[in-house]
């Protein structure tokens, strides 16, 4: 390909930050991650369909695999924001306004199941855990939030805690449900509904403080990695 014909391709995200590119790649690599694993085989097959040169697209996913799949989240975060935030769910219950982001989620990935066995295979390694918690939590956090969540006291963290774990056990159901509609992934996920709802007994058995241990100020570090790091 000649150098002209280069600057062309590059051309539509020519002005894009590597967030946006990441943003705009995420989705992409993850259709090739089905195929290629998330590999910079599949980084490099998004990047070609996007118009993106390859060595922008490696300077914008630095951290390999666990960055393209951050990416990919991050992009089905923002889809599910915009779906519902023109308040779509202030009608309905609580645990129906869970349901409701849970079930988009998963919809957004079934489609690629392939592509998200193999990041929950990587998401579990241990040198990823906390990465993925991380990850996890945001994702949380955006769906409390959707769902009309103003707590600011243990609730937000429980809350936040429990349906990050529930959501990551849904969706390892759901990588190998085969059932007819995802019928049993629906009924595993409206089992654990429950247990998000009954948050108060977990706020009970949370100690505000344990010989000079702040836990407040420990959940708002992992809440808040990078800020945290600056103090």
């Amino acid at each position: 390909m000649s150098g002209e014909s280069d600057s062309a391709a590059a051309a539509p995200h020519a002005d894009l930050t590597l967030d946006e590119i990441r943003a705009a790649l995420g989705p992409r690599i993850a259709a090739e991650a089905a195929f290629d694993g998330w590999s910079n085989r599949a980084l490099e097959q998004a990047a070609a369909l996007a118009g993106v040169p390859a060595s922008v697209a490696r300077l914008a996913f630095p951290g390999g695999a666990m960055d393209m799949i951050e990416a990919w989240i991050g992009a089905i975060d923002a889809r599910m924001e915009a779906a519902f935030a023109g308040g779509e769910l202030d009608t309905l219950p609580v645990r129906d306004r869970i349901r409701t982001l849970v079930q988009f989620r998963l919809d957004a990935v079934a489609g690629e199941k392939e592509a998200l066995r193999r990041a929950l295979a990587i998401m579990a390694l241990p040198q990823n855990v906390a990465r993925t918690w991380r990850i996890g939590w945001r994702s949380a956090d955006a769906m409390w939030r959707l769902a009309g969540d103003r707590a600011t006291d243990y609730n937000h963290y429980t809350k936040r805690m429990l349906l990050g774990a529930i959501y990551s056990a849904t969706l390892a159901v759901f990588a190998d449900d085969e059932s007819d509609g995802q019928h049993d992934t629906r009924a595993f996920l409206d089992r654990r509904i429950e247990d998000v709802m009954r948050i108060g007994k977990a706020t009970g058995r949370l100690s505000r403080q344990r010989e000079g241990f702040d836990v407040v100020r420990f959940l708002g570090r992992l809440r808040y990695p990078d800020r945290a790091r600056t103090h």
